[in-house]
């Protein structure tokens, strides 16, 4: 698999990035329930294509990371979050996860954030540990936040500065 190509999402990605969505969905990692037809579409007006940076390679997108303030607040402007982070199955293994996180990393310093935070499930390890060896640091738990396939599970808050 050559190199991915990391860019902003164009509004033209909205199909193959709900198509790759759906393909990752798992309760590894996401909290509502499974997506049934009719499928909405990937970008609405709380997803937007600049809210995205997405993997490419042989043009086929293997992957997105999603970057947002975590609030409208002035107060909060120099924090950006992780809201949203797939890696299609078959590049899973091939560092397309680390370099949509590094490239992450750089946008939000681009964008003058001086902080980067996600929340991440506890029984979520791969993802944990690749956080972990990209400078990202626990600072927080939830305590059984979440009821999934009947296990409560914890809700890890992770950061790290910029």
């Amino acid at each position: 698999m050559p190199e991915p190509h990391i860019r902003t999402a164009r509004p033209a990605d909205d199909e193959e990035l709900a198509l790759l969505d759906r393909a990752t969905w798992s309760t590894l990692h996401a909290v509502a329930p499974r997506p049934e037809p009719p499928y909405p579409p990937f970008f609405d007006d709380r997803h937007r294509p600049g809210d995205f940076l997405v993997a490419e390679a042989d043009g086929r997108l293997l992957g997105y990371i999603r970057l947002i303030h975590p609030t409208p607040l002035p107060s909060n402007a120099h924090v950006l979050a992780v809201q949203g982070f797939a890696v299609a199955v078959e590049a899973r293994g091939r560092g397309v996860g680390r370099a949509l996180i590094r490239a992450a990393v750089a946008e939000a310093r681009r964008r003058g954030a001086r902080r980067l935070t996600l929340r991440v499930l506890a029984h979520n390890t791969p993802a944990r540990t690749l956080y972990a060896s990209e400078g990202f640091a626990v600072e927080g738990v939830l305590p059984e936040e979440f009821l999934i396939d009947g296990r409560y599970v914890d809700d890890v808050c992770m950061g790290r500065s910029l």
